[in-house]
């Protein structure tokens, strides 16, 4: 476990006629990165960064204990986010056109330490990814130019990575399921990999848990899922068990509440 911050993946149970209300107040919180209405309608899968043990503890301990709506809840660790899915493309362009929006940084030995200045542009982009440099700056109390400077050596240094949500239907995708993956210990920094570069795979990281590998598909039907289970999944030599769970509604992605959902 990370004593600087905890990645931590709870599936909650809840009473089907709060499931709304529950998601939005998780939706709400700003340590929730992912909060997805799972299943039949009575379950909710949240991915969280969480400012080391205290504040797992207390929301764990204090915070799920004292909403009476929620039934259960299992608990998991991240143990490593395999960072190729951060790539994701659904397969929709081509390989050249990739190539043309991508950046090549390569990946420092030693990222440099965060300045004062930094957290404050952090604070503010998480608000409004927008934001231009006079209202960073402000923000920060500095100036349009370190803003921008600061800026572009955070990107630089891969401390902070840009992302764009979009509404996949929009692209043709409508089936979205997380598979709970159980893969051999030998094989699963292998498997992780694979299926991160997979064009359908929107997030993959190993887990602690039942299972130790989850997975986040999107496609473009249930035909299109079941290809994906059968033959992508199905060719891989290390996996014993699979668990597949409909995603029904996306409240918030990459820490972006989506318009609409709550």
């Amino acid at each position: 476990m990370v004593s600087r911050s905890d990645s931590a993946g709870p599936a909650h149970q809840c009473r089907p006629n709060r499931i709304s209300a529950i998601a939005a107040t998780l939706a709400r919180r700003a340590d929730t990165v992912w909060v997805d209405v799972l299943g039949g309608g009575d379950e909710i899968c949240t991915i969280l960064f969480l400012d080391g043990p205290d504040a797992r503890n207390s929301l764990l301990l204090r915070d799920l204990p004292a909403t009476p709506a929620v039934q259960s809840w299992t608990s998991h660790i991240l143990l490593r986010v395999f960072p190729a899915a951060f790539d994701w493309s659904g397969g929709l362009l081509t390989e050249g056109e990739l190539a043309g929006l991508r950046t090549e940084h390569s990946a420092p030995d030693v990222r440099p330490g965060l300045q004062p200045v930094d957290h404050a542009l952090v604070a503010a982009l998480i608000e409004d990814g927008r934001a231009s440099d006079a209202d960073l700056a402000r923000r920060a109390d500095t100036t349009p130019l370190t803003a921008r400077r600061r800026l572009e050596a955070l990107v630089d240094n891969q401390v902070l990575r840009l992302a764009t949500e979009v509404d996949l239907a929009r692209l043709g995708i409508r089936t979205e399921a997380l598979l709970w993956i159980t893969v051999a210990p030998g094989g699963l920094e292998e498997t992780g990999r694979r299926l991160s570069r997979h064009p359908q795979v929107r997030f993959a990281s190993a887990t602690t848990g039942a299972t130790n590998l989850l997975v986040a598909v999107a496609a473009t039907d249930l035909d299109a899922l079941y290809h994906f289970v059968s033959d992508t999944i199905g060719a891989l030599p290390h996996i014993s068990t699979l668990e597949v769970t409909p995603l029904l509604s996306g409240v918030k992605r990459t820490g972006l509440v989506r318009p609409g959902s709550l």
